[in-house]
């Protein structure tokens, strides 16, 4: 799907990075592929929105190396799994055969899943944990989620809170330990160029396409998006958890999820929303 010049560009650019991205991301530590359940991506939360998954034909957006795709498999569900990125499309594959997974993989962008993926149409859409931010253009994204859902199905996104991403994802250099606000939390001013000579996992620096873009997506820009493609709120969770402790001085929960310390301001940092397509 075209978006215009430059903003095509930014999109390639972004493909670009996660192809380099991958094989950090599959050697490292943060990830721990075949060492450690896959499950532990998803907060409590999450799964008491999913509800039960046994049987149900479940499409996973941008899915990267499928971590999160595997854990909706090992629930019982029919899982597909889209993703941009070759290189991370070819891992997710080779990951879930060593896995012992039967999952279908598709290499698309995300606004063209609807003709990539056919006639199919799924119970359940998931996306999330830094997704959307790669997405120039809510409304098209929203139905593109509505398209693929079947009547009575639903879309969840679990996502990092627009306040995280004002706080900064992963610390800056130098960076102290204040909360401090760094960037936009609203939309509205475009693509940020981000230098992601280092990702947000452990592993060597990147030597080829280095740099990325993100724009920034208020929860009222995604509901609107949701709403107006068709789609019907059920809820919405705002959380203190992340899977990872973005702070040094946060503490893991009993969840295995982390958290902010008691002496800290309650904030959120993850966000959940499902909403469905009505029947008639």
């Amino acid at each position: 799907m075209s978006f215009g010049g430059e903003v095509d560009a930014m999109v390639r650019a972004n493909q670009a990075n996660w192809d380099a991205r991958t094989p950090v991301h599959v050697a490292s530590e943060f990830y721990a592929v075949g060492r450690r359940d896959p499950q532990r991506w998803f907060a409590p939360f999450e799964w008491a929105a999913l509800g039960d998954l046994a049987g149900r034909e479940v499409a996973h957006l941008q899915c990267h190396i499928g971590t999160e795709t595997i854990a909706l498999a090992r629930r019982g569900a029919h899982v597909t799994g889209l993703d941009f990125s070759a290189a991370a499309v070819a891992e997710a594959r080779r990951i879930a055969a060593e896995e012992g997974v039967e999952i279908d993989y598709v290499q698309a962008d995300v606004h063209d899943a609807v003709e990539r993926l056919g006639a199919a149409r799924f119970d359940v859409v998931y996306t999330g944990k830094g997704s959307l931010c790669y997405l120039p253009d809510l409304p098209r994204w929203a139905a593109t989620v509505a398209d693929l859902l079947t009547p009575g199905g639903f879309v969840y996104v679990a996502e990092f809170h627009p306040l995280l991403n004002a706080l900064g994802p992963k610390p800056e250099p130098g960076e102290g330990p204040e909360l401090l606000l760094r960037h936009d939390y609203l939309e509205g001013r475009g693509a940020i160029e981000r230098d992601a000579t280092y990702t947000y996992t452990d592993g060597p620096a990147l030597t080829t396409a280095t740099v990325a873009y993100e724009w920034m997506h208020s929860i009222g820009e995604v509901v609107t998006a949701l709403v107006r493609a068709g789609l019907r709120i059920h809820d919405q969770t705002e959380s203190d958890l992340l899977p990872w402790p973005r702070w040094e001085r946060m503490t893991r929960t009993d969840s295995g999820w982390w958290a902010l310390p008691d002496g800290d301001p309650r904030i959120a940092l993850m966000y959940g929303l499902k909403a469905s397509k009505p029947t008639t």
